[in-house]
């Protein structure tokens, strides 16, 4: 069962959202730190809220990163 588990997930590099702790690890950027972003950017096109889950999309979150000076 945990063979196919394993198997069967998508890899962090090709999901279309990410959780934050799973952006956290992938970006190399705190948690603290990500939800302060996702709270700034509540309107913007990289933050999902599922209920009170913050969802963040990969590729728009990559754009706004390449954009930022800082952070």
């Amino acid at each position: 069962m945990e063979e196919r588990m394993s198997m069967d997930t998508v890899p962090v590099w090709k999901r279309f959202v990410l959780t934050i702790p799973e952006a956290a690890e992938y970006y190399h950027i705190g948690e603290k730190k990500l939800r302060a972003i996702a709270e700034n950017n509540l309107r913007s096109e990289f933050v999902i809220m599922n209920g009170n889950r913050v969802l963040i999309k990969r590729k728009q979150f990559e754009e706004f990163l390449e954009n930022a000076s800082c952070l």
